[in-house]
């Protein structure tokens, strides 16, 4: 691998991630990304796991898809352990899925069935947080050597980054947009209720506490009806 060029074409990848307009964009950008950088690597996904069940998120091929609901049928695979936070390496390598897999005997034979030779997998952290596992995929056996798992394993640290900054960016215009619908909604109330302002986000509170909905959405429902009856 000429490092030199593979360098450039990181940093360049680097500053493409973060420029990215929104949390699917960054995601598509990385999985992209493995196919183009990463030797040996012809589909990539991002697994996330809420408890057991799996979500594929920006994958470049169904190969991808259909690995990751394997997993969740049979409860076991590399991409899980590798999603898992406390349980797992932080990087995995499966040279060849053709012969027996101790570790993930169920999933092994059934994966090489779906067109997958070979696979490796890093998880996508940060120092607060866990955030899935970037998966690359290789339809031949033995196709990741040691430059591919580098190369991958720095994908993955500018990933991570790239990922969290998006999501946090995301976090916080829905945290905005969220301000001023209820700023909005609390103007309604006051103006037909004649309260105050403390009154108006009173009432909003209530409403959300007794009926077990977000205050985000009592608000959009004044902004839609004028009031909440």
């Amino acid at each position: 691998m000429d490092w030199g060029r593979f360098a450039q074409q990181m940093a360049s990848m680097a500053r493409d991630l973060l420029s990215q307009d929104s949390v699917a964009a960054t995601l598509e950008r990385i999985t992209t990304s493995a196919t183009e950088l990463v030797e040996g690597c012809d589909a990539a996904g991002i697994l996330v796991l809420h408890d057991s069940t799996v979500e594929s998120l920006a994958p470049t091929h169904q190969m991808v898809i259909d690995s990751d609901q394997l997993q969740q049928r049979l409860g076991e695979g590399p991409c899980f352990d590798a999603a898992r936070t406390g349980q797992g390496e932080r990087v995995f390598r499966i040279a060849d899925l053709t012969g027996l897999q101790q570790r993930w005997p169920a999933y092994a034979p059934q994966a090489h069935a779906l067109g997958v030779g070979s696979m490796m997998g890093f998880l996508l952290f940060t120092d607060d947080e866990d955030l899935g596992a970037l998966n690359l995929y290789s339809r031949k056996p033995g196709a990741f050597t040691d430059a591919s798992e580098l190369a991958g394993w720095l994908l993955a640290s500018h990933a991570a980054v790239a990922f969290s900054s998006a999501r946090t960016h995301a976090q916080m215009e829905q945290a905005v947009a969220t301000r001023h619908l209820i700023g909005e909604a609390m103007g309604i109330l006051m103006g037909s209720h004649h309260v105050t302002e403390e009154q108006a986000f009173d009432v909003l509170r209530r409403y959300s506490q007794e009926n077990n909905i977000k205050l985000r959405e009592v608000a959009r429902l004044v902004c839609e009806r004028g009031s909440l009856s």
